[in-house]
């Protein structure tokens, strides 16, 4: 088959391009970045540099592909980050129709049933709703919840303040990079049925267990996991230098995860379980960026 995935060569589309050209696949990884050019033909992929930000370009990146992995890369300077993630959508929409792709996997998230309330991942309800649109293609929507990856951005906090949280506490659904990759590649090289929502969970812990156990991975037993006030978190956000449109998004997002309003409709839906990455494994891995 000819698979073009966009993601560049992060965490999750590198180790899905190493298994699907292993499996015998021509691949195509779409990146905005020409010096990832060498990165990708190591690999035994084709490159397309652009961005998704260029209809035209992804028109010509997807043509020829039997199937395609969307995503939407996090761009934090987009004038409104709700449109910019919609937008992207409507490029990828327009991209498979006028090159007739039949199977689509679209990286989604754990919360996206919901229209608002929700932070940035409202924009990838609105993202779900655009591709929902097209017609004659089997789509499935992989919806993930927290990224292991994202306790990376704990680490200063851990080594100078000896704490790690955010503006909620309680029940929180995790996975691992690699597993979404491996879900991905999976379906991609699979018909698909016509339109469905795959949720993929690795681990499922409440904040306390996670501080825990990432605390022991680092030398620090006991470490705490303290809940800010939004007003705290916002401050924080936009202190480190994050613009306050985005911090407000991230702040809004953790109230979701707070209420348990994220999680209502994987509860109602929750998959069969499956063998995948528990924490622990993710806590050797960020045992090694301390």
């Amino acid at each position: 088959m000819n698979i073009t995935i966009t993601g560049s060569l992060g965490n999750i589309s590198r180790p899905l391009a190493t298994q699907l050209i292993a499996a015998g696949h021509h691949v195509t990884i779409i990146s905005s970045n020409p010096g990832k050019t060498d990165a990708i033909r190591a690999l035994g992929a084709t490159p397309a540099i652009g961005s998704v930000n260029d209809e035209a370009f992804l028109a010509t990146a997807f043509h020829g592909a039997d199937a395609v992995y969307t995503m939407v890369p996090p761009d934090f300077s987009a004038p409104n980050y709700i449109d910019y993630v919609a937008g992207t959508a409507r490029n990828y929409a327009s991209a498979i129709r006028v090159n007739g792709i039949t199977r689509v996997v679209n990286l989604s998230s754990i919360g996206a049933h919901l229209e608002s309330g929700t932070g940035m991942i409202s924009g990838l309800h609105q993202a779900e709703q655009v591709l929902n649109q097209l017609e004659g293609v089997h789509l499935t929507h992989v919806r993930a919840p927290f990224f292991y990856t994202n306790f990376m951005g704990n680490v200063d906090m851990i080594k100078h303040r000896g704490i790690i949280g955010s503006n909620y506490a309680g029940r929180l659904l995790l996975v691992h990079p690699a597993d979404i990759a491996d879900v991905v590649a999976a379906e991609l090289q699979q018909p698909g049925q016509g339109r469905q929502v795959r949720y993929l969970v690795s681990d499922e812990r409440n904040t306390s267990e996670i501080a825990e156990v990432l605390g022991a991975a680092v030398g620090k037993p006991g470490l705490p996991w303290v809940q800010f006030t939004n007003e705290q978190l916002l401050q924080g956000l936009t202190g480190s230098g994050m613009p306050a449109p985005i911090a407000s998004l991230f702040v809004e997002m953790g109230t979701a995860v707070h209420s348990g309003a994220l999680w209502t409709d994987f509860d109602a839906h929750r998959p069969a379980a499956a063998q995948r990455r528990p924490l622990e494994v993710f806590a050797k891995e960020f045992a090694t960026r301390f």
